[in-house]
């Protein structure tokens, strides 16, 4: 019965041992997993979204800017080729 006990005991040791193996292994994994991750996403040149907002709200500026620009143009181009009153009256 003695060794029995002894048996389960080291069997216990061995299967702890094993457990804080697979513990530091998965660790280990997880950091270089990580690390190529943040490699890939660094080679894939990508943008935070603080600089994508930037750029959005920009490109939103430049769309109200080009249309107000439109509308103006619009207006200076109707204005020029209406016939005006004066050139009726005295031609």
């Amino acid at each position: 019965m003695q060794t029995s006990n002894r048996f389960f005991d080291d069997l216990a040791k061995v299967a702890s041992g094993a457990a804080s193996t697979f513990v530091g292994l998965k660790q280990e994994v997880e950091a270089i997993v990580r690390q190529q991750v943040e490699r890939l996403v660094a080679d894939f040149d990508l943008v935070r979204r603080d600089e994508f907002e930037a750029v959005k709200a920009m490109a939103a500026n430049a769309r109200a800017e080009n249309d107000r620009l439109s509308a103006r143009i619009a207006a200076l181009e109707a204005s020029f080729f209406a016939p005006s009153s004066a050139a009726d009256d005295g031609a």
